[in-house]
């Protein structure tokens, strides 16, 4: 169905304060997942992201939802769905179109970087 989904993860506890962001892009079984450190916003640039295990669907629609062992707290902050331009697993490169609130436009992921640039 190509949905993809932005959660915001906080992990606030007496030994580790961090929040970052988990972009999660379906695929047949599992989704592919990137963390970002900061929101790409359109053109401005690239943003460091690290690729991270593919997560399971469930991701998808959950709006916010208590991890478990102090693990922190995950909240949808946009979602929508996508179109392929172009995807090679091998060399983690990506580019989709996405269609949501706030990541709207062409997403190009390229190893350890990430842009949203105006889909024309």
């Amino acid at each position: 169905m190509n949905r993809w989904v932005l959660l915001e993860h906080k992990i606030l506890n007496s030994n580790l304060f961090d929040i970052h962001y988990d972009f999660l892009v379906e695929d047949k079984l599992d989704c592919f997942t990137w963390k970002f450190y900061e929101i790409p916003l359109i053109n401005r640039g690239f943003v460091e992201i690290r690729k991270q295990p593919n997560h399971r669907l469930v991701w998808l629609s959950r709006v916010e939802y208590q991890l478990s062992n102090s693990r922190g707290l995950v909240k949808r902050i946009d979602n929508g769905t996508f179109s392929y331009i172009f995807h090679n697993q091998d060399s983690q490169e990506l580019k989709i179109i996405l269609n949501g609130k706030l990541l709207k436009g062409l997403l190009t992921i390229d190893g350890n970087f990430c842009q949203l640039t105006k889909n024309n």
